[in-house]
């Protein structure tokens, strides 16, 4: 891993590099900058495709991965399940080498999160999952083309609801469940959703390679 994150150019609707709407996430940034001078600390900008179909929502940055490396689920075993995927499905070329200056390139899918800091323990809470919902919205509005979200995780499909100001109760998380959001922004957008590919959940086998894989046969014929 790179001791020299390569600095991601910032992608429309992402969060600035001097964010300060989250005091606690602020903070934790300059703690951060103190114990680990060679990372990034920074709000961490989306990747991928300019003008994609679909987006990928995961929760926030780990401390010692995208943290560090400037660049979503890059820099540790997250990444290495969902770049595998992706490069599987013809989303991805190149070689994932969980550094940003690896060359990987990602085709018709933007990645971003919704909180664009490394939160404390991994945990964020919902003020600062507020303060970040402009961003995602923004890139919803602004990628004309897209179509679909794919969200990693309980936190990123909640958030993906709430930004499209619908009721949790009557689109409930399920692994490759699929929910027709309706006309949000300008367009027709539908969520899918994904256990997360965090190195507990295929570890304690509630996340296979197969079943996160199933997902993007789903995506597949949904593009179709």
């Amino acid at each position: 891993m790179t001791d020299n994150p390569v600095k991601a150019a910032l992608m429309s609707g992402d969060a600035p590099e001097d964010c300060v709407l989250c005091p606690r996430l602020v903070a934790f940034r300059k703690e951060n900058k103190q114990k680990y001078p060679h990372f990034y600390n920074g709000p961490v900008p989306s990747f991928g495709d300019s003008n994609p179909e679909i987006l990928i929502v995961g929760l926030a940055p780990g401390l010692k991965g995208a943290n560090q490396t400037a660049r979503p689920f890059t820099g540790d075993y997250a990444g290495d399940l969902l770049f595998a995927t992706l490069t599987k499905f013809g989303f991805a070329t190149g070689t994932y080498r969980a550094h940003a200056s690896d060359g990987l390139t990602l085709h018709n899918i933007l990645i971003s999160n919704a909180v664009r800091c490394v939160p404390p323990q991994n945990k964020t809470i919902a003020e600062e999952e507020n303060n970040c919902r402009p961003f995602l919205i923004n890139q919803i509005k602004n990628y004309p083309r897209l179509k679909l979200i794919l969200a990693l995780g309980g936190v990123a499909h909640k958030s993906v609801l709430t930004t499209f100001g619908k009721k949790k109760s009557a689109f409930k998380f399920a692994h490759n469940a699929i929910h027709s959001l309706g006309n949000n922004f300008g367009k027709d957008i539908t969520l899918i959703d994904s256990y997360h590919c965090s190195r507990y959940n295929t570890n304690t086998g509630r996340l296979t390679v197969s079943m996160f894989e199933d997902v993007f046969h789903k995506i597949d014929e949904f593009l179709k």
